[in-house]
């Protein structure tokens, strides 16, 4: 559901869903795990520290392409970044756990994002496809284009999280955490904990 609002009413939160309006369960907490510009709108008038906190972070934008080979690639690497050009990260699919081995499918990230959030993707796909040849890379069998709004914040925050016992909300994210995958697990361990140590308290 795409959470329009929130409310908080005297035997708990309530939700409003873009779908179904106003849902009727109430709820004891609410916990956000989601990019900072999608929290602050929610919490400009019920909360201003936490809306400070998320309008604080300024998230940017990236491409993601995912290439298919006909055959394996012969690369001394699984994964590497890139630090000319508009290329930021490569990676390969099938060397992660769990795959075949075979290095048939690659997972690229472009800078070209930032500066052109909104740009068609047969021309964002055609920029990121001509720098991986660069490499010396074979022509790829297919590829898909993904615009990724909210993957990195400027200045990642070091909060690790932020939990409001007295009202009962709680903000996790990789924004909270310094950035990256790990970043996001370990903000959201952290809520996690306040939380259960706040309901125990109960």
């Amino acid at each position: 559901a795409n959470i329009r609002q929130i409310w908080r009413q005297a035997h708990g939160w309530q939700v409003c869903s873009a779908e179904r309006g106003w849902l009727e369960p109430r709820f004891s907490a609410v916990l956000l795990a989601v990019p900072a510009p999608q929290v602050a709108p929610l919490f400009k008038q019920l909360a201003p520290v936490l809306f400070a906190l998320a309008d604080s972070a300024v998230m940017r934008g990236s491409w993601a392409l995912m290439l298919r080979f006909a055959a394996p690639i012969d690369l001394t690497f699984d994964a590497a970044f890139v630090n000319q050009g508009p290329l930021r990260w490569i990676s390969s699919n099938n060397s992660k756990p769990g795959r075949n081995g075979e290095k048939t499918g690659f997972f690229i990230h472009g800078q070209i994002g930032e500066a052109h959030p909104e740009d068609d993707p047969e021309r964002v796909a055609a920029a990121l496809l001509y720098a991986f040849g660069q490499l010396g890379r074979p022509a790829q069998q297919d590829w898909t284009a993904h615009r990724w709004r909210y993957p990195n914040t400027e200045q990642p925050l070091d909060e690790g999280c932020a939990w409001r016992s007295d009202i009962g909300v709680g903000l996790c994210g990789d924004w909270l955490d310094g950035g990256k995958l790990e970043g996001a697990w370990l903000s959201g361990r952290a809520l996690a904990e306040h939380v259960l140590r706040s309901f125990a308290q109960c």
